[in-house]
């Protein structure tokens, strides 16, 4: 293989492991959310999403990649590419066919959720801003953190 492709995630946890997980597994660069991806000279040069834009980078191959949806427009198959399609035989390889040999497990996801964000807000009373500022600074003091 030159070149893998994989989706941005999967439809169970949404969390976006399956393509970088199977790079680790091979030993090859990964490269996440492309929006768009070239290959020449050995290389594949790829756009990757962010949230304010995009930014280019390139990785030597083998490599590989997951697409965002942002990748291109899906075409839809005419009826006579469906049923050349049914009718195909799908191949299948096994571990053994392509001479796989499963490595040690690095790691294991035990729990994926969304940490609760905790805040402590006491707010500083006085007479006057000078009154409010020294009672700060006790406060501040009694914490250990002046």
């Amino acid at each position: 293989y030159d070149l893998i492709l994989c989706g941005r995630e999967a439809a169970d946890s949404d969390a976006g492991q399956v393509g970088s997980g199977i790079a680790e597994l091979l030993g090859i660069p990964s490269i996440t959310i492309a929006r768009k991806v070239d290959i020449g000279d050995g290389k594949v040069r790829v756009e990757r999403v962010l949230p304010d834009g995009y930014e280019l980078v390139e990785a030597g191959m083998p490599a590989l990649v997951t697409a965002s949806n942002e990748v291109g427009e899906l075409r839809v198959p005419s009826v006579t590419e469906l049923i050349l399609a049914q009718r195909r035989a799908i191949t299948v390889w096994n571990r053994q066919d392509i001479n796989l040999n499963p490595p040690p497990e690095r790691s294991n996801m035990l729990q994926l959720f969304r940490p609760t964000r905790q805040v402590n807000c006491q707010f500083i009373n006085g007479e006057s801003p000078e009154q409010a500022g020294v009672t700060l600074a006790l406060k501040l003091r009694e914490a250990k953190i002046i």
